[in-house]
């Protein structure tokens, strides 16, 4: 039986997580009844943070029975490309359909071989070609136009990360209609202003001090300003989902109105990156209807 496009498959709705990646053992069966309850309150897929692999989606995969697990993202400089596709081609066989390979090249100050970013990410994609992984059971982390374009060419579609409703806007125009577009956007489910911004602010810290992500804001439209002092009220409102449900969801809307197909939700609420949030989770279902 034939597996439908990634973008049916796994719905409007995802959950993006780094606890879902952790590897504390003592910990692997609360991560397999989150996923599983994740897929009952009607996600269609989690995507697992913190340079995550096939050896971190293949239990959530076992605890589950249509759930999509991808990986968001995987760096091309820390897992060879003939190991990916092994571990893929396991995956795969095991669980039709239901592995997705988000890959993407991380950042200079996280890898001393970074070098030539685009065109070491054309040949990893190449090396996969040769492996036989198929181009609709990947994607890439794509923010500028010449990764978006190959997303479109060569990959299921694009899983932007730590992006606007408007880059979305402009992802969609570069991809055309057929591939998946799947931003992540971070909620925060705080009404007050100042504190939904302080847990946003902590939380963007660490992003704020990687070029690739703030140079895609500059290219953006946002100034040096907004990216200061741990980021303008116009920048974290712009990649933050805070307040009361319907101003949430209104946020959530906004990504779809601009050609999301997908959106991968990461709840920010202060706490350790790898917890488990699962009471804010039923609330993000019950909000999303």
């Amino acid at each position: 039986m034939s597996t439908p496009p990634l973008k049916e498959q796994i719905g409007r709705y995802g959950i993006w997580s780094f606890g879902l990646r952790d590897e504390d053992p003592a910990r692997a069966g609360e991560r397999a009844d989150a996923a599983a309850e994740l897929e009952e309150l009607g996600f269609g897929a989690v995507w697992l943070g913190g340079n995550s692999a096939a050896e971190h989606a293949a239990p959530l995969l076992k605890a589950t029975s249509a759930l999509t697990v991808g990986t968001s993202i995987q760096s091309i400089w820390q897992y060879e490309a003939a190991d990916s596709a092994a571990s893929f081609a396991e995956l795969h066989s095991a669980h039709p359909g239901r592995f997705v390979l988000g890959l993407g090249v991380s950042h200079a100050q996280r890898a001393a071989q970074y070098r030539r970013p685009y065109s070491a990410l054309v040949r990893y994609l190449d090396a996969l070609d040769e492996a036989g992984v198929p181009a609709d059971r990947r994607t890439l982390a794509a923010l500028g136009p010449k990764t978006l374009e190959l997303s479109r060419e060569r990959a299921a579609g694009a899983i932007p990360y730590l992006v606007t409703a408007e880059h979305t806007a402009q992802a969609r125009e570069i991809l055309g209609d057929g591939p998946l577009l799947a931003p992540e956007l971070k909620v925060i489910l705080e009404t007050d202003p100042d504190r939904a911004r302080a847990l946003a602010r902590e939380a963007l810290a660490m992003y704020l001090a990687l070029p690739n992500y703030t140079n895609n804001f500059l290219r953006n439209g946002f100034t040096e300003d907004d990216l200061a002092h741990g980021g303008s009220d116009r920048l974290i409102d712009a990649v933050y989902a805070w307040g009361d449900e319907e101003r949430i969801r209104a946020r959530i809307d906004s990504f779809t109105e601009a050609g999301a197909d997908h959106v991968a939700l990461q709840l920010v609420d202060g706490g350790p990156r790898e917890s488990l949030p699962r009471a804010g989770w039923r609330r993000l279902a019950s909000l999303l209807g």
